[in-house]
Parts: C-alpha cells; structure tokens; sequence
C-alpha cells in the first residue's frame, strides 16, 4: 500500500514535521510514500534501520539508478559530485578536498570564525532587536565558506535567492521544476565563469586548488570541477545557517535549557550536537536508489526504487533516545545522524560544528535576555524536501554597546 501524497509542504507541517514523522514510523518503520511528483518513495523511519541503510553498498547515492526519474529530472550538478557519486569515483573526488576539512585544519579557523561573529553582532548588539537567520545566521557561513573558497564578497549574498529555489520544496509538482531548473542554470552560468576567472588569476584559496590540481592531474574533468565547486560552495553554507537558526528557536522554546548554557557555557559543544539530533537541518532526510532488490527492516524494495533515509525521524527514535522529543543540552550521547554516516558521512562536519559552537557561545554572552519577537504562527519555514530551516528569527535582547575598536 502506498501512502498518499506527503504534507511535507504543508505550511502547518513544514512548521513542525515531527508528529507526522512520528505517525509515519509508528504506523510502519518502512514505508511507501507518494511524494515526488506523484512518485512512490520507500520512506525508512526507524534509527537502526537509516544507521543500517547509510552504509549499505546495495543504496546508490547516484540518481541515474532511479528508474522512475527521467535524465531531465536527475540534473547535471549534484550527480557529478560527491553527494551523487559511489565508490571508487566518491572516493576520488572525497580524497581532492579532504585536506582543507580535517578537525585540525578547521580548528585552525577559530580566530577568523570568532572575528567574523563578533563583527556581525557589533551591527546588531546596539539596537536590541535583529532577524537573526539574515543578519547573523546566513552571513556567518556564506563569509567562511566564501572566503575559503574564493569567491569575491560581493557575490555571497545572491546565492541565497539560488540555493532556496533550488532547495525548497524539491518534492513538490512540476510547476515547481520550471524554477529549480531556471536557478540551477543561473548558478551553472555564474560558477563556469567563477572557474574561468581563476584559471586566470588564480589566489590562495580551494577553488585555485582543485583548478590546478586538475590541469596538473586530471583528476576532474570539467563538469565534476564544477559539481564539486556546486556542491563545497552550496553544502558550506546552508545546513549550518538552519543549525543556527533552528538551534537558536530550540532554546528560546526551551528557557530551562537555555538558562543551563548561561550557567554553564561549557556544555556549549554538547549542546550543540544536541540541537543537531532535536532540530537538525537535514529534514526529513537523504535520498538513497537500490541498484537491486533487497530488505530493508523486513520490507522488500526493488532494484531502481527510490528510498528516503528519513534522518530527522532516526533521531527523533524512542528506541534509540530516551524521551527523544525533550531537549537536553548537557546530553553526553553523540549518537545522532544529522551529518550521516559511512563514507557519505558530512566532510564538512567539523567547520559545521565549529561555526555552532562559536555562534552560540558569542549569543549567550552577547545578546542577553534574548526572546522571540514573533508569534509562533508569524515563522516561515523553507523546506519540505532535504533540508529544513527558518526564513527568519525575529528576536529582542537587552542592547549592549559594540565592542571597543
């Protein structure tokens, strides 16, 4: 039996899916939803089974295994890059950029994560309210991630408007492709000629890097340079810009656990892995592709059938969390699947958590006092697909003078 069409884009759901992701997987840990484009999707709800079905060889991550998508609705971008590829190619790409995403590599941008945050709430401490997601949560990464890459600060911003219509609602009807398409072209056209430029005027940064390597190597041919770049360029940035947000929203609904990271900014870390599992970016989850038949959690699925790895109801599983809808901030369990796990798992997992855990300390301490300034029923989501996170956080605080110099 097949489930009708999924209100994921239900306003009222895309609110707060996780009621109805907890129907889904009480109702059957695997099963057939209908959601893209009035296609079935096998929907796989319960933790040990994602944990299982994340690191099953027999589950592509490459799009053309689907045998329900035609070529048009594959795309060109993500399927040449590492989200859409398998072993041995992923291991290839995975291997080009691993050296800029190592813990040590990334601890080792501290100084200028913690310098950019503290500019950003210099603009917004004097004057006791801010949108939290446009003025602090969005430009934290897009400046980390832009500055890494190489891509000139005057450009960030536009890739906003590109990633939403992208990205949201990517289940939805065909009126719906006609703009996903249209901004997926829009960001081809823009990144070619980004590749182009530092071809001819190559810098110290990540894109120069992968140019060269490739012109020496020829490690990428020119559609997988220009996925790869899609992809550091686009994943760098908008999982940690809702991780900010939907943490921040987390708390604010949490005053006790709130009040314990003012008394304690220490578990700052934990917390942060916490709001990850409780209310993480990745929502309802990833899309997998059999490349034949097989079981997963005693239902059988046929070769080309598309499977969702629905993560946001893993970690919200009461058989492998104990009370799994209360938030808990000084939780010592790093069992979530936010970032994934297996050779997919998230490369950039670490510049993630390192931007969390700088962005909450510096809002604790700096924006005391701090609430909702919007009705509950006022918050826009964005979403409905992969990924979920605010459109806004309208907040107030107690103004504090920016920092001397």
């Amino acid at each position: 039996m097949t489930v009708p069409a999924t209100p994921l884009v239900d306003p009222a759901v895309l609110a707060d899916p996780h009621p109805f992701l907890t129907r889904l997987r009480e109702s059957s840990p695997v099963l057939q939803v209908d959601m893209r484009m009035n296609m079935p999707v096998w929907m796989v709800t319960r933790y040990d089974d994602v944990l299982a079905a994340l690191s099953e060889p027999r589950l592509s991550n490459d799009p053309h295994h689907a045998g329900a998508l035609t070529e048009a609705m594959r795309g060109d971008f993500l399927s040449r890059s590492m989200i859409g590829t398998d072993p041995p190619e992923h291991t290839r790409l995975r291997r080009l950029v691993s050296r800029a995403f190592t813990a040590r590599r990334v601890e080792g941008l501290r100084p200028r994560i913690q310098e950019i945050t503290d500019a950003l709430l210099d603009r917004i401490t004097p004057r006791g309210t801010a949108e939290l997601v446009g003025e602090f949560a969005l430009p934290l990464p897009v400046t980390v991630i832009g500055e890494l890459l190489g891509v000139p600060e005057t450009d960030r911003n536009v890739f906003r408007t590109w990633t939403d219509e992208m990205l949201d609602r990517p289940f939805d009807l065909h009126s719906d492709m006609t703009r996903v398409e249209a901004a997926r072209e829009r960001m081809h056209g823009y990144l070619a000629d980004l590749l182009a430029a530092k071809r001819t005027k190559p810098a110290d940064d990540l894109l120069t890097d992968l140019i060269q390597a490739t012109d020496e190597g020829e490690r990428l041919d020119p559609q997988e340079l220009l996925a790869m770049t899609f992809l550091l360029l686009i994943a760098g940035y908008v999982t940690t810009v809702s991780l900010i947000g939907n943490g921040t929203l987390a708390l604010l609904r949490h005053p006790d656990q709130l009040d314990r990271l003012h008394a304690d900014p220490a578990l700052v870390p934990q917390a942060v892995e916490e709001l990850l599992r409780f209310d993480g970016p990745v929502n309802p989850g990833i899309m997998r592709y059999a490349l034949e038949d097989l079981e997963i959690g005693g239902v059988r699925i046929a070769r080309g059938d598309m499977v969702l790895l629905a993560i946001a109801a893993a970690d919200r599983d009461p058989g492998r969390f104990p009370a799994p809808d209360g938030l808990d901030v000084g939780s010592t369990d790093p069992g979530h699947l936010a970032f994934g796990h297996g050779v997919h798992y998230c490369l950039g997992a670490p510049l993630a958590r390192l931007e969390g855990q700088v962005a909450f300390a510096a809002l604790l301490s700096r924006l005391p006092e701090l609430s909702l300034a919007a009705r509950e029923d006022e918050l826009r989501w964005t979403g409905g697909g992969v990924l979920r996170g605010l459109r806004e956080l309208p907040v107030t605080f107690t103004p504090t003078p920016a920092r001397a110099g």
